[in-house]
């Protein structure tokens, strides 16, 4: 059994009422009196009208339902165009023939009903039939083709948000091997250089994992939390670089007082790219800069740092924490929208990053 509802969608009556109201706008138009023209939609002469209303849905629907998903969708282009220009014409001659049904029924002439002769068939087709005829087909493709494009849009956006929730779910599942091994080997590095120092890293170590597993399960977590753990990351990154060869700035300056929240991991690849990619070499300047600013207006964070000439940095597909710096921008995309301005540039020497938010 079919719901009154179910019914309504299954056959398209919910069209209905747009079509009424778009013809007897245009019928206002023709009458001239927005109460004359329900007087003249009850006369004879009328009949004209609901020619164009019948033949023309006639025509959408059978173009929107039969043509469009079986010649269109599947890029029978040229059988399309000439399916769809003598759907027109058909429609057109039909409507065309409902004045002269209307000039029978009537008991005035052809010409007072229109002022136009009988034998002006041609003309009626040309001037009036066919522009509306266009008119009303163009409407209703622009209408539907609109809805699918903002369909598979939003099919789109939810794919590409499922896809990277699930990357996420990964990236907070999986610790990258790198860094869990070259941390622990730093710590226990330390044991007996400096119990105090690999103490104090042990624990920072272990904040991090209790956050990155149990506490950022939601799209968005406290800024202050996720800030702490970005200074945790740098500490712990800061003990397989030497101090004295690589230059080590971490301005990081949290101005907010509403208990802002952010979306979890959206910093970080950018600071593990940097400390990943960072040179090494003695004959040039090594360096990492980095001034991260967050007030109750946003966040702004410039970042840089020198490379070797010939960095894996410079390639496009360059990975960054598991997830990549394109696929950071896709969630910046996602989350923030229009609120975010993300500028990464690239020289010989120097990667620079720049990136602003807006809560």
């Amino acid at each position: 059994m079919i719901s009154g509802n179910s019914w309504l969608i299954k056959y398209k009556l919910y069209h209905i009422p747009f079509w009424l109201v778009y013809h007897f706008i245009w019928t206002t138009i023709y009458v001239g009196d927005f109460y004359g023209a329900f007087s003249y939609l009850s006369s004879t002469e009328s009949i004209k009208t609901y020619s164009y209303v019948v033949f023309q849905i006639i025509g959408v629907y059978f173009n929107l339902y039969y043509l469009i998903p079986r010649l269109l969708y599947r890029r029978a282009y040229g059988t399309y165009i000439i399916a769809l220009i003598a759907l027109i014409i058909l429609c057109t001659m039909l409507i065309t023939s409902g004045y002269y049904v209307a000039a029978y029924f009537s008991e005035k002439t052809f010409f007072e009903i229109f002022k136009r002769q009988p034998n002006e068939f041609v003309n009626i087709f040309l001037t009036n039939a066919l522009p509306s005829t266009l008119a009303s087909m163009t409407l209703a493709m622009s209408i539907k083709l609109g809805k699918n494009w903002l369909r598979a849009e939003k099919r789109q956006l939810t794919l590409e948000k499922e896809k990277l929730e699930t990357e996420l779910k990964y990236l907070k599942s999986q610790i990258n091997p790198h860094f869990l091994f070259n941390t622990i080997n730093s710590i226990f590095a330390l044991i007996h250089k400096n119990p105090d120092l690999a103490s104090e890293s042990l624990a920072n170590f272990s904040g991090m994992l209790r956050y990155q597993l149990y506490e950022c399960d939601e799209e968005e977590t406290e800024l202050s939390k996720e800030l702490t753990f970005l200074e945790n990351f740098i500490d712990l990154e800061k003990l397989r670089l030497d101090e004295k060869q690589t230059e080590l700035v971490f301005e990081i300056e949290n101005k907010v007082k509403n208990g802002q929240r952010i979306a979890p991991f959206i910093l970080i690849p950018f600071v593990e790219n940097a400390f990943k990619y960072v040179s090494k070499g003695k004959s040039q300047s090594n360096f990492i800069r980095m001034k991260l600013l967050t007030d109750n207006g946003g966040l702004y964070m410039s970042l840089e740092n020198s490379k070797a000439p010939d960095s894996v940095i410079n390639k496009p597909k360059s990975e960054c924490s598991g997830i990549g710096l394109k696929n950071v921008q896709r969630r910046l995309d996602l989350i923030y929208h229009d609120k975010y301005d993300l500028e990464i540039s690239s020289s010989s020497t120097v990667f620079d990053v720049k990136l602003r938010i807006a809560w």
